[in-house]
């Protein structure tokens, strides 16, 4: 018998704090690869400069079947910053096929950074995304990331 999902307890003690910088992670519905297309994946990135009136994207990759995302909370909640992205893709997305789908998972993983970490470093991981996974041999050629170091 399969095992039910558990993503829920993800929220419980979920705490937002204004000026952390979070490392977010969502995931597409059933592992489907919606961004491997890529006016799919600009609706993703265009929802993540929507976002920047109420979080400051530090960097991001918008892989096939998932997004990483470096982002510093301004003001608000992670939760509701998050679910705005998700829901602007979506919509985006639906608006562009002309019918209802459902782009992500439920919830999402968050890390807190602490202050002390290199957030270069954590930025130089999240946009190698697309050379670990193979996708690419050189960065330059993957068109869905960006970072504001550069």
């Amino acid at each position: 018998m399969p095992r039910k999902a558990h993503g829920h307890r993800l929220r419980h003690g979920r705490f937002s704090e204004p000026g952390r910088v979070y490392l977010v992670t969502a995931v597409c519905a059933a592992r489907q690869p919606w961004f491997a297309d890529l006016a799919r994946g600009r609706c993703c990135v265009r929802a993540l400069r929507e976002a920047d009136a109420i979080a400051h994207t530090l960097c991001f990759v918008i892989m096939p079947d998932h997004m990483h995302w470096l982002v510093q909370l301004d003001h608000g909640d992670l939760s509701t910053v998050v679910q705005k992205v998700k829901a602007s893709t979506t919509r985006r997305i639906a608006g562009m096929q002309g019918v209802r789908c459902r782009v992500w998972q439920r919830g999402f993983h968050d890390r807190a950074l602490r202050r002390e970490e290199d957030l270069k470093v954590m930025a130089r991981y999240v946009v190698a995304n697309p050379l670990r996974a193979g996708l690419v041999h050189n960065l330059g050629d993957y068109p869905l990331w960006d970072a504001v170091w550069l």
